[in-house]
């Protein structure tokens, strides 16, 4: 995958054997999902597919069947381990370094303020590091998920 060195996504795709907690809570042969790493929020979790992908629509059959049902795993599993209402789920793919389709499954808590619930929870997203996760956070958070994921 010469070609695609740019691409976060597939950079750790390749190397799934050596990832970190965080950038591995859950894997098959078609999905991967790991913790946002630019987060302040807990359980922020980004579902990718093993093959680099730009768009929905060239999505295969099979991984859009298996899609859906990590989709609902991963909420789950965030509703078990954070309490969690309900979680948000969205895609753009448009940042520049993040072109590779990747969807956001994000929880939703009980207590959430108005003003960062729907689309004003990406002010939790691209926050400094100072503010964001630290890397022994999201590795133990993402063991926590990986009980509940089987």
């Amino acid at each position: 995958m010469g070609l695609l060195v740019t691409c976060l996504s597939c950079a750790n795709n390749e190397r799934i054997d050596e990832l970190p907690p965080r950038e591995l809570v859950g894997a098959d042969a078609l999905w991967r999902t790991s913790h946002a790493f630019d987060t302040d929020l807990p359980g922020w979790m980004i579902l990718v597919p093993r093959r680099h992908v730009t768009a929905i629509h060239d999505l295969t059959d099979e991984e859009a069947a298996a899609l859906g049902s990590w989709q609902v795993r991963l909420s789950r599993a965030l509703r078990a381990v954070t309490g969690c209402a309900k979680t948000y789920v969205v895609q753009f793919a448009e940042q520049e370094g993040f072109e590779h389709v990747h969807f956001h499954v994000v929880p939703r808590m009980p207590d959430q303020p108005d003003e960062l619930r729907s689309y004003r929870i990406f002010g939790r997203l691209g926050v400094p590091p100072e503010r964001a996760l630290s890397e022994a956070g999201r590795d133990a958070l993402a063991l926590r998920l990986r009980e509940h994921l089987g």
